[in-house]
């Protein structure tokens, strides 16, 4: 089925998106395992695998439409040297990806494409959850202190 030239480059837009963020979280998942904030790390590489979800449902939806993926495409990364700098560049970069997939579906529902709008909804609401998350997080360094925090991000090793 030939999908709407525009829609496909605005879904290839996403698909760089996702696939940077795929890129950056993974940087900073094994960046915390290396210092040894091991909770930190499995939440992030979660976060990670969601975007790897997102990238492959907005490929199939692309093939689906008679487009090509260009998966050979991504944005600049913006990795954090610190949990506070990684925590403030994801949360700007969900908030960003939150902005663009409300942009999507307005373009979706306005070529009349309502099987990609249900997709890009079932996307949105789980990036939703990833602004969600990184603002908790943020709020409980504010809340706590960073040393706090950190150590609560350690799992207990047992003596």
């Amino acid at each position: 089925m030939k999908g709407n030239e525009k829609l496909l480059t605005v879904l290839n837009q996403l698909l760089a998106d996702e696939l940077t963020a795929i890129n950056q979280y993974m940087v900073h998942s094994e960046m915390c395992d290396n210092w040894g904030y091991d909770k930190l790390h499995k939440a992030i590489e979660n976060q990670a695998k969601d975007e790897m979800h997102h990238a492959e449902w907005l490929i199939q939806r692309i093939i689906f439409l008679e487009g090509t993926p260009v998966v050979s495409k991504l944005n600049p990364m913006k990795i954090g040297a610190t949990v506070l700098a990684m925590l403030t560049n994801d949360q700007d970069a969900e908030l960003a990806a939150v902005r663009a997939y409300n942009d999507a579906i307005a373009l979706a529902h306005e070529v009349g494409d309502q099987a990609s709008v249900d997709l890009l909804i079932r996307i949105l609401k789980m990036e939703e959850g990833h602004v969600d998350w990184a603002e908790i997080q943020r709020a409980q360094i504010e809340q706590m202190g960073l040393e706090n925090y950190l150590t609560n991000q350690t799992e207990s090793v047992a003596g």
